[in-house]
């Protein structure tokens, strides 16, 4: 069984975040000539060792030739014999996906995140080639950290039709309608446009947004097919009502009244953003994003030894009361991981106002937000919709890895 790594996380957090320098979760990577090395590195830019990153393992390793050209095998494998590996199929392309597969597929296979893919960009155009490569980038830390927290992540084409997950990555017409970035029966389709970075920030200054990038519209986005995966016909959909309202609403309708009228002017005091104020389904979204941002940027930090043990800051904690199931057997745990995010943020907003830059994470948790976000967080691992006694409780769910904040579907 895998260590539980949100309890080690969190404990680290509460304890000491610094006193060991061993990283708790998989974002802080090393050559076998021990310099670091990053998540999207498929060479070492010191000793020129060749990378890839192994989804199984969650890490990134370094290789060396295997028996046969194009197989690799990781440095200081222990098997016997090692395991062999092959490049992504798109590694050569504009994409230059850096993750591995077992030696045995059929070549040009792809890795568990290329496979998502139903539709790429025309390559033939330049400027698809660098778009593609950014939405690739952030697709992949997406898919990473959904792996590592043990989500389903199969492929819609070929691995499971019916359920599955898919990427059409697009470009509007000259001539025609603009391409709408949203979801619909677990097909994802993202605007191309959204990768060129004057584009989106011109539409998130129209908008009016805080907070607008591209792995914050994948985060948002696969919110609503795992909402479609774990909420939807379960036991969890009562629940879900009672947090974040009556999906079945007229979706058509609020999303008119949202851009016609605006959001409520107590939005504030109710959601993780504006947006989600429209729908339950925007809601549950847009917490569920802020989720993931959560859980990453904190396991990153601890990855890298970011030492908050003297940091001094008047910030008001949260208690217990303010969760969804403040009894629940995980909730003190839940608690600690939350406070230490609130910590965290505030220092990190203060160095990206150092630099001159917009807030690191430019949003305020509000009470109902709080309990909203316990709840995800109890989706994702796996916890019984029944609110048993800590007695009947079965033990904490495995999670190896995780992060969150919020994006939104462009009007």
């Amino acid at each position: 069984m895998m260590t539980n790594r949100f309890d080690s996380l969190i404990a680290r957090l509460r304890s000491a975040w610094k006193r060991t320098k061993q990283p708790t979760a998989p974002r802080a990577y090393r050559c076998q000539c021990e310099r670091p090395v990053f998540f999207r590195n498929s060479e070492c830019l010191a000793c020129k060792t060749p990378l890839g990153y192994e989804p199984e393992r969650a890490q990134v390793v370094p290789l060396k030739a295997g028996p046969t050209e194009g197989a690799w095998h990781i440095w200081h494998d222990t098997a016997d014999p090692p395991q062999l590996y092959r490049r992504c199929g798109n590694f050569d392309l504009a994409s230059g996906c850096n993750w591995l597969i077992p030696a045995g597929a059929e070549a040009p296979a792809l890795c568990a995140a290329c496979r998502l893919n139903r539709t790429i960009p025309d390559l033939s155009v330049a400027e698809h080639q660098t778009q593609w490569r950014l939405l690739e980038t952030a697709k992949r830390r997406l898919v990473s950290q959904l792996l590592a927290l043990n989500l389903p992540v199969k492929s819609k084409i070929g691995e499971d039709p019916e359920r599955g997950l898919c990427f059409d990555f697009l470009a509007s017409p000259p001539d025609g309608p603009r391409v709408m970035t949203g979801h619909a029966d677990g097909v994802i389709t993202l605007n191309i446009e959204e990768a060129d970075d004057a584009t989106r920030e011109r539409t998130r200054a129209a908008m009016r947004e805080p907070y607008r990038t591209l792995l914050g519209h994948f985060r948002h986005e696969v919110g609503h097919y795992y909402w479609d995966r774990l909420v939807r016909d379960t036991g969890w959909l009562a629940p879900f009502r009672e947090l974040f309202g009556d999906e079945q609403q007229d979706y058509a309708a609020a999303l008119k009244a949202n851009y016609e009228q605006g959001p409520p002017a107590d939005w504030p005091q109710r959601f993780v953003s504006a947006y989600a104020s429209m729908h339950p389904w925007e809601d549950w979204a847009e917490t569920w994003a802020h989720y993931l941002h959560m859980v990453d940027t904190v396991d990153t930090a601890l990855s890298f030894g970011i030492d908050a043990d003297e940091v001094e800051l008047d910030v008001e904690p949260w208690s217990a009361d303010a969760l969804w199931r403040p009894d629940d057997r995980g909730a003190e745990t839940f608690l600690g991981f939350l406070n230490a995010w609130v910590e965290l943020t505030a220092v990190l907003n203060e160095m990206s106002r150092s630099m001159g830059q917009h807030d690191f994470y430019p949003f305020v948790l509000p009470r109902p937000a709080v309990a909203k976000l316990q709840f995800i967080h109890l989706v994702v691992n796996g916890a019984s919709p029944a609110e048993d006694s800590p007695a009947e409780r079965s033990p904490a769910p495995t999670v190896r890895t995780g992060a969150g904040a919020a994006s939104r579907t462009p009007a």
